[in-house]
């Protein structure tokens, strides 16, 4: 069990997706660049989420939850700043996304 002051400190926000690929000789990962809406600029993080995702591409545009205050981490040399938030794992993994557009950055709560 963790406090409600340890959970306060996770910083979880929505962010668009602007650009998705798979990171070459992995199986497991896809490299997003991400609007958070910060000065300065887009995000790279990095997720084990490619057997999940038909097409990378499919994700471009689309509003997810990412943990946004992590150290930053190295991951097959691209450094990431952020981790993908959602649920399950094989046939129910899910994406955590939000029921109507809202701004890059908005914080969960």
């Amino acid at each position: 069990m963790i406090s409600i002051d340890e959970f306060s400190k996770i910083e979880v926000k929505v962010g668009t997706v602007i650009s998705a690929e798979r990171v070459p000789e992995t199986d497991k990962l896809l490299r997003l660049v991400v609007d958070f809406a910060e000065e300065s600029g887009p995000r790279q993080i990095v997720s084990g989420i490619n057997a999940y995702v038909n097409e990378p591409e499919d994700l471009v545009g689309r509003q997810l939850a990412f943990v946004t205050n992590l150290e930053p981490r190295t991951i097959k040399g691209l450094e990431s700043n952020g981790m993908l938030f959602a649920v399950g794992n094989a046939d129910t993994f899910a994406f955590l996304t939000p029921d109507r557009h809202v701004p890059p950055g908005t914080a969960a709560h």
